[in-house]
């Protein structure tokens, strides 16, 4: 896992994204990438997969397991649920992420806060990630989902 990692610039504008339903509705990639990442996800050690207690019924979610979530609450959507990836429709997913993390994910075109973040009910460690156009921007994403694991596991 990078911990080091520093985040390039996210190629071309932001997709358009919902708001009702916080989900990427423009620059979707391909099923094939989406398929890669959840798989990459539901590997992570000491991770139980399953809903989300916060997103729609399609969205797969990650639970780590009690004891190993010793991040902060700021590192948790719900109960354990650090993550989620939205439906193979859009492969964008929410993720939480230390708060200097989220700022650089958005400010490098990767990332967009949670509409609840302005509202004040979700932390600034709530972010939207984009889902991947290609193997690069893939690798990119993956390295976000383990910074947000780690930042679940309290190793940041």
């Amino acid at each position: 896992m990078a911990t080091n990692m520093v985040l390039p610039r996210r190629s071309g504008g932001r997709p358009e994204t919902g708001r009702t339903v916080h989900a990427q509705l423009s620059q979707t990639g391909p099923m094939e990438l989406h398929q890669e990442l959840w798989h990459r996800m539901a590997k992570l050690d000491g991770v139980a997969v399953g809903r989300s207690h916060v997103s729609l019924p399609r969205s797969r979610a990650l639970h780590l397991e009690p004891a190993l979530a010793e991040g902060p609450d700021a590192a948790f959507l719900a109960g354990t649920e650090f993550a989620h990836l939205h439906s193979v429709d859009d492969g964008s997913l929410h993720v939480m992420l230390p708060f200097a993390w989220a700022a650089d994910a958005i400010e490098a075109g990767w990332a967009e806060y949670h509409p609840l973040v302005a509202r004040g009910l979700l932390p600034q460690s709530a972010v939207m990630v984009y889902g991947p156009r290609d193997p690069h921007e893939l690798d990119v994403v993956w390295q976000l989902v383990e910074r947000s694991y780690a930042f679940a596991r309290g190793l940041l």
